[in-house]
This record gives C-alpha cells, structure tokens and sequence, in this order.
C-alpha cells in the first residue's frame, strides 16, 4: 500500500499543491534567512522552493512586491502559471518585451507578483522605472547567468542597494570556479545550498537518466567534401604562422578564436590612438577570417549534412545592395572553395543522422505511444529537416512539431509567446508526442512526462548539455541518446562536456565544504592581464 503524500500547510500556500518534502523546507529556511545560491538538479523542485519562499515574504511583509524573473518567454509564463495556481495572492503580474515601457509602468502597483524577463527589468531599472525599493524577494531563475553583461548582473547591483532578500536557482552553475564566484559577487550571494542525486534527503525522489551513444559513419562523400575545407583552413593557419602569429603551422579551432579576439582588441586600440594598421596586420585579419569560415563549414557538413553546408556557402554575408563583404568574396574565391562549391552541384546526400533520430524517436513511441519525446538540435534548419522527415513517414506514430525562439531571421520567423505556450500544452495533452527544440527548450521547462531525450550533436556547455539532459527522468526513469559522428567534432565535443561536467561536481563539492566553515566571503576583484596597448 502506498503511502499518502504529504502537503504544504502554510496560510499563503494553497492546500494540496505543493508535496511536502524536507529538503525543500530546508533549503527554504535557509533562502528565507540570507541571500542563497541554491544548486539542485533539474526536476527536483526548484520552482517550489521559490513558492515556499515567497509565499513566507507574502506573510511576513504583504506590503511588499515579489520579483522573480526568468531568462525565456515561455519559462516567464510558466511561472506565472505556478504562482497563480500556487500562491494566495492575485493573479501575478507578467512583464514582457511585449509590453511597451509606458505601459509596464503604469502595471506596477505594489503589493504585488512580478514575474518578468531580465532584460525588461534591467532597461527599466535602467531608465528609473521601476521601483525595487517595494521588493521583498527578488528571485533569478537559471542564475548561472549571472556573469558578463547578461540583465542579472545589473539587476543583481541594484538589489544589493535595498533591503530586498535575493533567492538565487541553477541546477548547473558551470565547472569554473571564477563563473560560481562571478555569480556570488553580482548576486550578493551568502549562503550556499547544494544537493545531488546521492543526498539522503533527496535519494527517494530522484529517477535514474539512462544515457547512451550512437555513433553514426560519415559518408566518404561528405568526407571528400571536407578535405577542401580542411585545406583552407590549413592554407590560412600556414600564412598565420609565416606571419609570427602561431608558433606552428598546427593551429586549432580554439587558437583560432583566440587569435580573433587579439586581433579585434588590436583593431579598437589602434582605432582609440586615431593609428592606421600594417598591411601584415590586415593580412592576418583575413587569414583568421577565412580559416574560421571555413571551420564552421566543416562542422556543418560533418555534423549537419550536406544542405546545411550549401545553404551556409549560398548565403555568405550578402548585404542589402547585393554586394559581398570583403571577407566572403576572399573567402568563396579561394580556389578549393569554388572546387567545393562545384563539387556541391551533383552531390545531394542526407546525412545519416537525420535517418537514426528518426528511427530511436519512432521506436519509442512504437514502443511505448504515450511517450513524449524531445529532440535538441543546435540549427533551427535541421529542426525544419527533422519535423519535414517525421512528417513524410508513412503511418507514423510520430506527432512533431518545431520549438525555436521568438526572434525571425531572414525567412525563417519565430514562434511568438503564445506559439511557444501553446505548442507546450499540446505536448502535455499529447496531442504533440515529439518537440524538435533548438535552445530555447533547454532551460526550466516544466515537461514532467518526457521520456526520451536525444541530442542531435552534443553541445560543448557543460550547463546546456545538463539543463537538455534534466528534461527527462523527473517523475520517472528517463533516457537519453546522443547522436555521434564518426570521426568528426562531434567526438572531442561530448568529451569535453562530460569532463567540464564532472569538473563541476569536484568543484562544488569544495564549495559547499566552504560554505560549511561560515558565510561566502565576495570574491577578489579579477586580476586582468593588461596588454601593450595599455601602455601606449
């Protein structure tokens, strides 16, 4: 026989919503008495963890706002949907880009429940409209964000300027530790609260993530189509190094990068003294440009598929008078460039992939048709590809629809709000039993019945790759496949994120033993390395 469920008693929560589980009260209680970093992994509560907080600040100072803010559209409406089914209070208020500022304005009127994106919050903050002082809780969802110049950060300086209590969430804060400080210090961080699948308190409610590979070969057509770019990459990293760039001619995808950014911060400085560069200097420039056009061609064809590549090569930075930018005419007149391009003409072949992501999907709802199923892939043209595949198969089980951002680029137009919204009941419903996702589906989506996750090429982001992967295996066992290209990136890839993930438990684990001795102390301000041009 099995046991009742316990829920939440507490005069702002309603009854029989919220399970009633002691880590959760814990890491509440904490959250309720200093500024905390909660980690948790995905599908084990974060969001009623923020309730529970909020719901005690309703209680405690019902003259104040709540604030809690999400990096996504639809995780904005999502949340709005918890508060209102959740809480006693009225129905939140939802503040979006869709909302013009004058009227995000005159919606503010204390007390209240805000729940809004970063960056309509920031540009607020920004123009002296809104009014944090009257927030007793501001909570940042997906807070590993907080770094660089992403909205958290200055939302983040400007509650440290009130007496509003910060309630921070990430199930992957990222495996160095300078990122895990950043988001102490832009957040006001003091307390830390860490829990893993192994936790006693959270072992009975965690579900086991079966992961697997698939490797796929690659087509010695789509090889031999690689060997041109190879070349050009190698033609331009042999020039580099002539020019004193590279100690060798071996030069990677990563040197390359970094050579872009010295190369930018060369061109800003020299802009800055009002000084003209060599033409060595511009030669490297196009060199870089060139070798890194031609590496993300080679990752398209090797890991996307031969149209992903023709539609790369066909679209090179045409501006709006019909002329190419200087980098892309060098760039397409390079000899085993227009060879590939010729070459492309009479090839017309369908990656593997495609073929594989298709059969697992099919076979797990064949197997099993109320399955939901969700299908990560990095470009929303092969989310085209996909659903267009699904859709072709005679008598499939397999209902499909594509879920990418809102903005449009070119021909290809977003999914609005309410689009996204929508799309997510149907596949609650079941109406919909596979989303093809591009990124936009990896952060906070409460999807509890997805049961089979398949990545499309692995990701290099220790966080993305954790936050697809949390998608499945919340209320019950979960699987996950990831699709390989023999041979290519797509192997350094998923090794490297599994390294920088397990790098990140290691680490966290020295935090929270820190954390133990007493209060996060702020980080040291970061020492950055100056360069030549700083002292010109």
């Amino acid at each position: 026989m099995s046991q009742a469920i316990t829920t939440v008693s507490h005069p702002r929560i309603r009854p029989d919503v919220l399970e009633e589980r002691a880590y959760q009260a814990t890491i509440a209680d904490a959250a309720v008495r200093a500024n905390t970093l909660v980690v948790l992994p995905t599908g084990l509560g974060k969001t009623a963890i923020a309730l529970r907080v909020a719901a005690e600040y309703l209680l405690k100072q019902p003259t104040r706002s709540i604030l809690l803010m999400a990096p996504t559209r639809p995780l904005v409406a999502q949340h709005a949907r918890s508060v209102a089914q959740t809480l006693f209070c009225p129905p939140p208020l939802v503040l979006t880009g869709e909302i013009s500022p004058e009227r995000r304005q005159t919606l503010l009127s204390p007390p209240q429940v805000v729940v809004a994106t970063p960056q309509v919050i920031a540009n607020d903050l920004a123009q002296g409209n809104f009014p944090l002082s009257t927030f007793s809780l501001v909570i940042f969802d997906e807070a590993h964000r907080a770094v660089g110049d992403y909205p958290y950060v200055a939302v983040g300086q400007a509650v440290r300027s009130t007496s509003g209590r910060v309630l921070a969430m990430t199930a992957s804060p990222g495996s160095k530790l300078d990122r895990i400080e950043a988001v102490w210090a832009n957040l006001g961080i003091e307390h830390f609260e860490l829990r893993g699948p192994a936790d006693a308190d959270v072992a009975p409610y965690t579900h086991g993530t079966h992961l697997e590979t698939v490797e796929v070969p690659l087509p010695p057509e789509v090889r031999n189509l690689g060997v041109y770019l190879r070349t050009v990459v190698q033609r331009q990293t042999e020039v580099l190094h002539r020019l004193g760039y590279f100690p060798t001619v071996e030069a990677g995808r990563r040197e390359l990068l970094g050579l872009g950014i010295t190369l930018r911060r060369q061109i800003d400085g020299a802009k800055r003294r009002g000084e003209t560069q060599d033409g060595r200097f511009w030669q490297a420039v196009s060199a870089q440009a060139l070798a890194m056009k031609a590496l993300h061609g080679l990752v398209l064809v090797e890991t996307q598929g031969v149209e992903a590549l023709r539609k790369y090569l066909s679209g090179r930075g045409t501006k709006k008078d019909g002329r190419l930018r200087p980098s892309d005419r060098a760039f397409l007149a390079d000899p085993d460039i227009v060879e590939l391009l010729r070459q492309l003409e009479t090839v017309d072949l369908e990656h593997p992939k495609l073929a594989m992501a298709v059969e697992i999907v099919t076979q797990e709802i064949e197997r099993s048709p109320t399955a939901r199923v969700i299908l990560f892939a990095h470009y929303r043209q092969t989310a085209d590809a996909l659903v267009e595949r699904f859709a072709k198969v005679p008598n499939t089980p397999v209902r499909a629809a594509r879920f990418v951002g809102q903005a449009s680029h070119g021909s290809d137009t977003g999914l609005s709000q309410k689009e996204q919204v929508d799309l997510l009941d149907r596949f609650r419903r079941g109406e919909l039993n596979c989303l093809v996702a591009t990124s936009v589906g990896e952060e906070g989506l409460d999807i509890p019945s997805t049961d089979l996750v398949v990545f499309y090429e692995p990701v290099p982001d220790e966080v993305r790759t954790i936050q697809r992967r949390g998608r499945t295996g919340r209320f019950r066992a979960g699987r996950v496949v990831v699709l390989i290209t023999a041979g290519t990136r797509d192997v350094g890839t998923f090794v490297s994120a599994r390294r920088k993930e397990q790098r990140m438990h290691e680490l966290l684990e020295k935090v929270e033993a820190q954390a133990r001795k007493g209060p996060l102390a702020p980080p040291a301000p970061p020492q950055i390395q100056r360069m030549l041009d700083d002292f010109r």
